[in-house]
C-alpha cells in the first residue's frame, strides 16, 4: 500500500490519520513542525454546531455531531447553542437561518433564555441543544492516540514536506498555503486573527450553552468556572501577529457584564489569540488539489467542529473510496470562476 504523508497534527490533520489507519491504511505518517495539537487547534473555542447559513456547511457540520455524541465526556459537553435576538432585524436573520436548518433536519427549536443570562432585551432565542462545547488540543490528541495504536507513525517537529510520500495531505490550518507552495499547490487561505478572553472564577452553572448575540456576534462559553469570551475585531487582523489587544478588554468586559449578570465584578483573567485559516468564501478546501495531493484545510474557524466528518471523507477519497458526504462543494477549483456561496455565520 502507498505510504501517505499527513502534514498538521491539528484537529484536521489528526482526525484524517486516525480515518486513514480505521479505514485500513497501513503506511500512514502524521507529522507536524510543532507537535501535536499545538498549533490553531490548542487555542479554539471549542464549540460544536449544527447551526449554520448555508446547506454545504449544515451537512458537514451533521456529520461530524455524531462523533462527538460518541466521544461524550469529558470530551465533549452537549450544552446546546443558544442564539439571542434582540433587534427585528437580527430576529429576521435569526428565523430564516432557523427555516434552512429546520429543512435540513436539526433540531432547532424556540428556547427560553437562562436563568443566568441577562434576556430582558432579547425578541426571541433559538438553540440546538444536540451542539455543545470540547476540549479541542484533548480531542485531537485522543484522534492522535486512536490512530498511534492502529500504527499511525507520529512525528514532532519535523518537516512533513522532507518526508517521501505517495499521497501527501495538507491539513496544516493557516500554514497550508505556505506548505502547499512549497509543493507546487495554490491554496487561496489566508491567516486571520482571533482573540480569545478568560474572565477570572464565577459561579457559572454547569449547563450553561454557548450564548451568542446574533446582532454583534459576541459570545461566550463556559470553561470551568470561568467564561471565555470572543468577538470579531472593528478591523480584521489578517496576518501571523498573534500578539493580544488588551485595548478590547474593557468592551468585552462591558458585554460580558450586560448579558451575563454574575459577571459584574469579574476581570480578565488572561488572553490569547489564535490564526483562523480563511478561505475567499468561509468554506473549506477538501480532497484532491493535484496529483497525489489532498487538501483538509481553509476551514475559516470551523476546523475543529467539522474535522470528524472531514477526516473520514478525505481519508476516503484518498484511498480511492467513494466519500462519505459530497465534497463537490468544497473542492479547490471552484474559486476558478468565483465562489457564490460564502457562509455568513463565521464566529
Amino acid at each position: 500500500m502507498a505510504r501517505i504523508v499527513v502534514a498538521g497534527a491539528g484537529a484536521a490533520g489528526a482526525s484524517v490519520a486516525y480515518h486513514l489507519a480505521e479505514l485500513g491504511a497501513e503506511d500512514v505518517v502524521l507529522c507536524d513542525r510543532g507537535t501535536v495539537a499545538g498549533g490553531a487547534t490548542a487555542k479554539a473555542m471549542g464549540g460544536v454546531r449544527q447551526q449554520f447559513s448555508t446547506a454545504a456547511e449544515v451537512r458537514l457540520a451533521q456529520a461530524s455531531i455524531r462523533f462527538f455524541e460518541e466521544l461524550g465526556m469529558p470530551f465533549f459537553h452537549q450544552v446546546g447553542y443558544l442564539f439571542l435576538a434582540t433587534t427585528a432585524e437580527g430576529l429576521e436573520t435569526l428565523e430564516a437561518r432557523v427555516g434552512l436548518q429546520r429543512s435540513l433536519g436539526v433540531p432547532v427549536e424556540r428556547a427560553s433564555v437562562p436563568e443566568s443570562v441577562r434576556g430582558d432585551d432579547v425578541l426571541a432565542a433559538y438553540a440546538c441543544w444536540q451542539d455543545g462545547l470540547a476540549d479541542p488540543p484533548a480531542v485531537a490528541r485522543e484522534l492522535v492516540r486512536r490512530a498511534a495504536q492502529r500504527g499511525v507513525k507520529v512525528r514532532e517537529k519535523e518537516d512533513a514536506a522532507s518526508l517521501d510520500a505517495d499521497a501527501f495531505v495538507i491539513a496544516c490550518g493557516p500554514w497550508s498555503a505556505t506548505v502547499g507552495a512549497g509543493i507546487g499547490v495554490e491554496l487561496p487561505i489566508r491567516p486571520l486573527v482571533r482573540q480569545l478572553l478568560e474572565t477570572s472564577a464565577l459561579d457559572v452553572p454547569p449547563d450553561l450553552p454557548m450564548t451568542v448575540e446574533e446582532e454583534t456576534g459576541f459570545h461566550f462559553r463556559r470553561r470551568g468556572d470561568r467564561l471565555v469570551v470572543a468577538m470579531s475585531d472593528a478591523a480584521p487582523r489578517w496576518g501571523f501577529d498573534e500578539s493580544v489587544d488588551e485595548t478590547v478588554f474593557e468592551d468585552r468586559l462591558e458585554r460580558l457584564r450586560r448579558r451575563f449578570p454574575g459577571a459584574a465584578d469579574a476581570a480578565i483573567d488572561r488572553g490569547w489569540a489564535g490564526l483562523y485559516d480563511m478561505t475567499p468564501d468561509a468554506h473549506p478546501i477538501l480532497g484532491r488539489v493535484a496529483d497525489g495531493v489532498y487538501a483538509a484545510c481553509g476551514f475559516s474557524g470551523h476546523g475543529f467542529m467539522q474535522s470528524p466528518a472531514v477526516g473520514r471523507a478525505v481519508a476516503e477519497e484518498v484511498l480511492g473510496l467513494a466519500p462519505s458526504f459530497d465534497l463537490e462543494p468544497y473542492r479547490l477549483d471552484r474559486f476558478t470562476d468565483g465562489a457564490v456561496f460564502p457562509e455568513t455565520l463565521v464566529l
